[in-house]
Parts: structure tokens; sequence; C-alpha cells
């Protein structure tokens, strides 16, 4: 009864010591922009007990009665120091203005120190890199940024498909404005979707998952739009050699609502079109064209009603489009028919978010989400033939479409009791509709009398649902330890198919003094969608699959620890072991392949397992004209089938036991400065005949003979090592009505040789031996295709 009791009096104690408390909460946002900034350090300059603004620029912190300083901070930006004389709860805007100094300005990492945050596996890239490191065609591109990280392998040479810790390519979550993005690739994998122009902040979490992320194994990249300048207008266009694009901003009420719209779009088909008209123009009657464009564009718009509440509307429109036409005509009996044939392929996302901010009292910041996401691919061809003397037609569509489409909504909680204590909640729901692959076959000819034909064949839609809910809890437990515990449930129903995953979430930080931290982190994650993939580039005929009462989601474990200290001079250091434990995975059965149509899929795969385990060191420098970092990855991946492989372990197919990026970046003045990046990775495992054989009708006769390649097992090779350096010089002027950008680079400068495919052809030889004879030679060697040479780039960018 009297540690009942001492128990009870302890509790009061401690919320009448909350009591005592106030609460100082608001907002921290751009000076010249309105834009909010996410991770913005604020601190009470004595205690220096403090906290870090959320995704929306929110801020809430408790602190004792009377005069205080409060501190705000943010990377790049002057130091803004609050004097305050709390008395009550109070709500502010504080706005920070850009440092005048770029020189001090940090480029890279988040304000949020390493050392300080529970947060491991995770890295911010701030957009400022993106312009700076030079890439493929001098392209800016969010995905190959993040594909030098450690951790993070590269798929096929030139894709911006990304690996994460041994996982697939299906296995990472890419969020745009919170909405699921399913594929982020234009060109087949050459570019993503993301246009640099209209991105905001980019995250990468590898590991240690916060509980409100869920529904992949491997990753999750969290990309949030810019919200428009509340100030003045501003803009930006940009003239590169396959693209160009435009962002334009501005307020339609000033410090109230504001807009951002932005587009890209290749015009390789539009110069193109009018060369193959020429080139194609055969004397047989008939006219050949073709093409190739890509476009993206992004919208967003937001409206603050008060300061506890604030609106924002955002939508991204892309497409990707392959076609072909034949046109012309040819005479029969003397009769004259017109043909033309069209053929091409297609896809695209398109996502829409509609999210409401409020903010109840001064520690507790709600926001509802409404989000919508489709993913549609298409191919098809048309011919039509018509008789000119009888104006008969005869007509042939083939089309075929795959797909996926979410409708979703969640609601969302920040709370913050304490300044060392704050918790994160929420509950969602998604309705899915899987198009898994139909096919459309219709047939008319005037000239006969049969009925036309008007076929569909394939897998009708799928529908699913799910719920989610999640909590985590982030406290101080002492001076030196922070811990986030935290829970992410969820439910699926598919085909009157129930499953719940419970995954748990927890991460540890041990601060043993203002230079140095250790932390640790474990996290379960449950995926209920699979890839049906067909290539090693990111082909678009991908098909995404629910799992069903045969096929289990996917699950995963994993544990990581770290180590990380901040050095002299604006170094970072970081080193991370992680292990990482994969369920339910899916490969083709040997010999099974994909046709197009996903009927009786789970006929064709086996389910296993796979798992990764590996070191992640990274040395970064963050200040200083000199800015960039040293990164290095030790890691082995591995699948198990029971059906394949003759049930034994084999590499994934991006397993890389080495991988090492260096990036640096250098400002000699406002006018210019300059980057390079060097990569270097152990080849990619592929599966290759190990001996060759003939085989033909009879053992006696070579006519007919085939050769038949043995293959002793899956990814049995490595291809040879992978490297490149991309170097690129940036040419600033400021001129009357803006910042004019000359930008030139030179992809793999030193014109490497990488491998894009290996496959055995034949060694030729011929001439005359020493007897005078001569003779004609054939041997089977191992041969490559490379694709991509030394390459020159050059862009024009106006910001405005």
């Amino acid at each position: 009864m009297r540690k009942t009791v001492i128990a009870l009096l302890l509790i009061i104690q401690c919320f009448w010591v909350y009591a005592q408390n106030l609460t100082i909460s608001g907002y921290v946002r751009d000076k010249h922009t309105g834009e909010s900034l996410i991770n913005a350090n604020v601190y009470e300059k004595e205690s220096m007990k403090g906290t870090i603004t959320n995704e929306y620029g929110f801020f809430s912190l408790s602190l004792s009665p009377g005069e205080k300083t409060i501190v705000f901070s943010y990377v790049g930006y002057t130091k803004e120091e609050l004097n305050v004389n709390l008395q009550n709860d109070s709500s502010i805007v504080v706005e920070l203005e850009l440092m005048k100094e770029l020189h001090e300005v940090k480029v890279y990492g988040s304000e949020a120190s390493k050392v300080k945050r529970t947060q491991m596996s995770m890295v911010e890239i701030p957009t400022t890199t993106l312009a700076k490191v030079p890439l493929l065609l001098g392209e800016p591109d969010v995905l190959k940024v993040i594909q030098l990280l450690p951790g993070v392998q590269s798929g096929t040479e030139g894709t911006s498909g990304i690996y994460v810790r041994g996982g697939g390519p299906d296995q990472n979550l890419f969020l745009l404005d919170g909405v699921p993005v399913y594929n982020a690739n234009h060109l087949f994998g050459f570019f993503s979707v993301f246009n640099p122009s209209a991105v905001k902040t980019v995250k990468l979490y590898k590991g240690g998952f916060p509980a409100r992320f869920g529904g992949r194994l491997s990753s999750v990249i969290d990309i949030r739009m810019k919200e428009g300048n509340t100030k003045e207008f501003k803009g930006e266009f940009s003239v590169g050699l396959i693209s160009s694009r435009f962002s334009l901003e501005g307020p339609i009420v000033k410090d109230k609502t504001s807009f951002i719209v932005s587009g890209r779009r290749t015009y390789l088909d539009l110069l193109a079109r009018p060369v193959m008209k020429i080139v194609n123009k055969n004397t047989d009657g008939y006219d050949y064209t073709g093409g190739y464009y890509f476009y993206d564009l992004n919208a967003k718009i937001n409206h603050i009603f008060s300061d506890r509440s604030r609106l924002y509307f955002s939508s991204y429109l892309g497409l990707d489009k392959a076609y072909s036409v034949e046109e012309g005509y040819y005479v029969e009996e003397y009769v004259r028919y017109n043909d033309r044939s069209e053929s091409g392929l297609k896809w695209g996302n398109i996502t829409n978010a509609l999210r409401w901010n409020y903010v109840f009292g001064s520690k507790l910041f709600s926001n509802v989400t409404l989000t919508y996401s489709k993913y549609n691919f298409n191919v098809g061809s048309e011919s039509l033939t018509v008789n000119t003397r009888d104006n008969e037609k005869r007509e042939d569509i083939f089309d075929y479409n795959s797909g996926i489409e979410d409708f979703a909504g969640r609601i969302d909680f920040d709370y913050f009791p304490s300044a060392r204590h704050s918790v994160k909640m929420g509950i969602g729901a998604i309705h899915h509709t899987f198009s898994p692959g139909v096919n459309h076959y219709n047939f008319t000819d005037d000239s006969d009398s049969a009925a036309p034909s008007d076929t569909t064949f394939g897998n009708k839609n799928i529908a699913a649902s799910e719920i989610r809910m999640y909590g985590e809890d982030v406290f101080d437990i002492s001076e030196k330890f922070q811990m986030n515990v935290g829970a992410h449930f969820s439910f699926f129903n598919v085909q009157g198919r129930n499953y719940t995953s419970f995954e748990p979430r927890a991460s540890l930080r041990f601060l043993g003094s203002e230079k140095w931290s250790l932390k640790a982190s474990y996290a379960q994650m449950s995926q209920y969608i699979h890839l049906l993939t067909t290539s090693t580039i990111s082909l678009p005929t991908d098909l995404w699959l629910p799992a069903t009462k045969n096929v289990k989601p996917q699950m995963s474990h994993q544990v990581a620890v770290g180590a990380f200290y901040k050095l002299p001079k604006g170094f970072d250091l970081s080193a991370e072991l992680f292990y990482k434990d994969m369920n339910n995975l899916i490969e083709y059965k040997e010999g099974a392949s994909f046709s197009g149509v996903a009927e009786g899929w789970e006929s064709k795969i086996e389910t296993g397992r796979g798992w990764a385990y590996g070191l992640e060191v990274m040395l970064e420098k963050n200040i200083g004209k000199t800015t960039g970092w040293i990164g290095y990855t030790l890691s082995k991946s591995e699948r198990k089938f029971e059906n394949l492989n003759f049930g034994k372990a084999f590499p994934a197919k991006y397993d890389r036991r080495h991988d090492v990026s260096l990036v640096l970046t250098h400002r000699f003045s406002d006018k210019i400065d300059v980057g390079a990046t060097w990569v270097y990775g152990t080849g990619n495992a592929v599966t290759l005949g190990q001996q060759t054989y003939a085989a033909g009708s009879t053992g006696f006769s070579r006519w007919g003979v085939s050769e038949i390649q043995y293959y002793g097992g899956r990814n049995n090779y490595r291809m040879p090592a992978y490297h490149r350096l991309d170097v690129g010089v940036n040419f600033h002027k400021q001129k009357k009505h803006g910042i004019r950008t000359w930008s030139l680079g030179v992809y793999n400068a030193y014109s490497r040789q990488n491998p894009f495919y290996l496959f055995w052809g034949h060694n030729s030889k011929s001439g005359y031996n020493e007897q005078g004879k001569y003779y004609e030679t054939s041997e089977t060697a191992l041969k490559q295709l490379s694709l991509f040479p030394l390459i020159p780039s050059v862009s024009y960018t106006f910001k405005f």
C-alpha cells in the first residue's frame, strides 16, 4: 500500500511539473519565400532544451515561465535569437534569412545533427546538391544522387533504379507529398520522374524506419514538393540536350495563398521526326516515322487560413510514349489500297494529395490527408486499310493494359507533452485496384460477311483494401540516452483472404558527448504487393500484383548498429553495420517466362527467402568551399529457393561485395563551381552458361546442329568491375533580371567500357598455316555490349 501511494505521488508530481510549464509553439519559415523549414532546430539557450520542426515546419516547446532566449537555426540560414517573457502559452511565426556568405553554407546533410538525433540509417539530400553533381546528359536527377550513397546499389548502368541494403526494386516506397509513386522511371529507367525544379526536400530511409512508414521492406524515399513563394513571383527555365524544364511560383494572396507549377519535356521526337521522314521515305510508296518523349507536370497550391489552419493541394502528371507510324499505299488488281498502321507503348503516373493541417492548442498538431495514385501501362497497335474503289475498310486493333490505382485517406497527430518527449500517431485506409494485364483484340472487314471479331482476355481487376495504424514515442531516458519506440499495425484483405501484421520498431541513442554517439535500431516491415519483373532494366511491362491466398506478403526484419562522430573543420564520420532477413520473396521457376498476361502467374513462381548484411562508412565535409562525401559499402546479399539452383543459396542480382562513391564540389567564386564523382563497384552477378555443346538430329552430321549452353547455377558469373568518372562545371552570371548559369559536363570522362550485357559469341580466325594451307576456325568467346562511352553535355538555366 505504501509503495502504491508513493508511486501515485510521483505521478502527480510529474503532472504538476508539466502543469507548471508553458508552451511556445509555431512555425519556422523562409523569410523571402514563406516556405516551411523542415527539421529546423529550436532550443532554449540556457537550458539547451529543444526540439525540431516537423514535416510542415511546426514546432512545440514546453519551458518553465519567465524570461527566455529561444534560438532558431537551419542549414544555410542566419541564426535567429528571440527574447520572450513566458507568462502564457504563445504561438509565433519565425522567419529565417538565407546566409549571404555562401562559402559557409552547408550543402549536404540535415540541420538536426546526426550525432544527436535518435534516427539512424537516414540521409537528407538538399536540392543544392542535385545541381552540382555531374550526371548523364547533364540532367539533374534525385535517384541518381541517391545511388551515390552508402548502402544503395545502382542497377544497370545509366538507369535510376536503386537497390537498398540487398533489397529488390519493388521494395522501395517512393512518396511524393505522401502519395506512393509506383513507377519512378522515365526512358526505361534512365531518368526518374521527379523534376528537380519542383522538389523541396529528399529523405532516404534505409533502416530504423519510423513507425509511420510501412508497406515496403527495404527503403522509403520521402520527397516533398515546394509549396510556392508567398512573398513574390519567382521562376526558372532550363534547356538541355534532350529536355527542357520550367518552374513558376508566387503569391495569389500575399502571405496567405501561393502556388507553384513546373513542367519538363523531352524534345528528341520533335527534332527527329522531320529527319526520319526524309531518311525513311521509300520508293515503294510508304513513309516511316516514329519517336519517343516523356513529360512531367507538377502543380501545388496552399492557403493559410490562420496560424492554426492551412490547406494544401498538390498534383503530379507524368507520361512516357514511344510510337511508330507506317503510312502509304499499294495497288492490287488495278485497285489502290491506302494503308496506315500505328503502334506504340505508353506509361505514366498520376498523383493527387489534399492535406489539411490544424493545431489544437499548443501541443497537438494534426494533419488530414486524402490521396489518389494511379499507374498505367498501355501497348497497342492499329492498322487500317481502305479500298479506294469500294471504300471498304479492314481494321485490326490490339490493345493491352495493366496498372494499379489507389484511393487513400489518413489522419496523423504530433503531440508534444514536454521538451524531452514527443509522440506521433495515426490511422489510415487504402483501397487498391490491381489491373494485372488485359488484352483487347478487335477485327473488322467490310468485304467479309463474317461477323467482326471482338475479344477481351486476361485477368479482371483485383480489388484489395488495407487499414494501417501506428504510434511512436521519442523520449529522453536520461541526459545520455534517448529512445524511439513504436509499432505499425496493418490489415490487408484481398479476394476473401485476410492478412494482418504487427511490426515493432525501436531505436536507441547513447550520446557520449557533443561530438559522438552510438545508435542501434530494429524494424520489422511487411509488403502486401509483389512485382513480376521481366528484364534487367525498368521496363513498364513489369506487373504489380497483390498477395493472395497462395502467395503470402513479403516480410523483413532488420537490425543495425552505428557510430557517429563530428570531426573538426566540418567533417562528419559515420559507420553502420546492418543485417536484414527477408521472407516470401518470389522468383520465376526454372524455364518459366512472362507472356504479358498475369493469368496463372502463381503457378510460374517460386517462393523463398533472402538475407543481406554489411558495413557502410561515410565521411562528409559539410562546410567550406570544398564539400562532398566519400562512401564505402562492404556487403553481401543472397537468395534461397527450394526449387531453384538445386536448393542452394545464390547471389542476388545486384549483390556487390564492394561499392565506393566519391563526390566532390568546389566553389571557386560566386561565378564558378565545379563538381566530380567517381564510382567503383564489384561487377553484377549474372547467369551464364559454363559449357557449350552441340546438339543436332544425329551425332555424325553437322547439318542442323545448334549450340546448347549448360548453366551450372543462378548468378554464377561476375561481370568485370564497374568504375566511372564524371566531371562538370557551372558558370554563373548575375543579369539584370536574374541569374544565368551555363553547365558543362562529361559523363564517363575516361571512357571506361563498362559492360551493359554479356553474351556468348564467336571469334573467327583465318589464314595460312606453316604448311601453307589456308584455314578457317571459329571459337566460342564471351563478349560484352557497352552502351555509354564518353558523353559530353551542356545546359542553360535562367532563374528570375
